[in-house]
């Protein structure tokens, strides 16, 4: 019997772009205060400010926006310009305003499985940003369920599959996050999939691979789930 009823996705860079966003704002931000520190400085100093802000903002650009403002006024000592901190929230902005670009093979992959699967998305960020994420991704429709979560991880899907009546050992859980995505499902009994992004958040970096666990896969593209998952149900 055909014990796999449900693949469930992570949405940011599984699905589409997102850490490049990110990525590029390190950039721009950087520069903007090369004129106080060093790179590596800012960077660090970003971080420790996102992690201490975590519990009030939780994820997503506006935690992000509001933890460079802070970080920015903390590294010059209050003297960074408004026009400059004006600057930062602009490129916030332009986040939030970016087109949804979908990573390769995801439409025909996510529009393939939907056809045989109980399909649901469980992202975690901000709620307004996510939505509206998941309605300019054209992919919506073949959700049965979508969910943004304030934290991924063993409590968060436990309470999520009770109430949608799924038991996680027919769960295939699919992201590019270790942390996040795969280990709570195993730890669950369910199916872990990674497909790594090219870049990563260190808050979601983990040192070890789970590949002694069997029921972890990791595959290179979305392409590839098709072919794993009818290996998995095949008796």
């Amino acid at each position: 019997m055909n014990r796999i009823t449900t693949i469930a996705f992570d949405a940011d860079d599984t699905l589409w772009h997102n850490e490049n966003l990110f990525e590029e704002h390190h950039q721009k931000y950087c520069q903007l205060l090369s004129e106080y520190h060093e790179a590596k400085t800012v960077e660090k100093t970003l971080f420790s400010t996102e992690m201490k802000n975590l519990e009030l903002y939780g994820y997503g650009v506006k935690s992000f926006m509001l933890s460079s403002i802070e970080t920015a006024i903390e590294l010059t000592q209050g003297a960074i310009p408004s026009e400059e901190l004006k600057r930062i929230i602009e490129f916030g902005q332009q986040m939030l305003k970016h087109p949804v670009e979908l990573l390769d093979g995801v439409e025909k992959t996510i529009t393939q499985l939907s056809e045989d699967y109980r399909l649901i998305l469980i992202t975690k960020g901000d709620l307004r940003d996510q939505e509206r994420k998941i309605a300019k991704s054209g992919l919506s429709h073949c959700f049965e369920h979508t969910e943004v979560v304030s934290e991924k991880n063993v409590e968060t899907y436990s309470r999520l599959f009770h109430r949608l009546a799924i038991e996680a050992k027919q769960v295939v859980m699919v992201g590019n996050s270790l942390k996040s995505d795969v280990l709570p499902i195993l730890d669950l009994g369910g199916v872990g999939v990674h497909i790594p992004y090219h870049l990563t958040w260190e808050h979601e970096r983990i040192d070890t691979t789970p590949t002694h666990h069997d029921s972890f896969h990791e595959l290179s593209s979305i392409r590839e789930l098709p072919e794993l998952i009818k290996g998995l149900v095949t008796p």
